[in-house]
């Protein structure tokens, strides 16, 4: 076997989601948690897990929209004055600006991966109207 030095300045660039600063890291929440799986201008990709019988706090953003794809479990979903129920392999969209909460009411971990579009991503733009562990708007989700 012949061995190449490769030379000290070759740089290979990796999207952000796979470099050392922006490896995907496992935040955890009372509901369960997320992984921010890439991010980039714009957009944001997460995959959230959430226990039976948890839910998130019924909450608004301001500069970002939401779309839901259930992986497995089933999601009850309320946008607004809308409430539905979404299995696996299904989806839901929630626009910037409108209440919403996601909830799994099932027996096993709800798994979902979450696409966030919008001019600022930041876990701070986050407005909560109810919330099951008496967290504040400032905290993250």
């Amino acid at each position: 076997m012949v061995q190449q030095a490769v030379p000290q300045d070759a740089a290979i660039t990796l999207p952000r989601s796979l470099t050392a600063e922006g490896a995907a890291a496992t935040e955890l929440r009372p509901w369960g948690s997320f992984t921010v799986l890439e991010e980039g201008r714009g957009y944001k990709i997460k995959r959230i897990e959430v226990k039976p019988g948890h839910r998130l706090s019924l909450q608004m953003h301001y500069h970002r929209s939401e779309h839901w794809i259930v992986v497995s479990g089933m999601a009850k979903v309320i946008c607004g004055d809308k409430e539905l129920l979404i299995h696996q392999n299904e989806s839901s969209y929630v626009p910037q600006g409108h209440a919403h909460r996601l909830e799994n009411p099932g027996v096993i971990p709800l798994v979902l991966i979450e696409v966030q579009n919008g001019e600022y991503l930041g876990e701070d733009d986050i407005i909560r109207y109810e919330d099951d562990y008496a967290r504040s708007e400032s905290t993250s989700e």
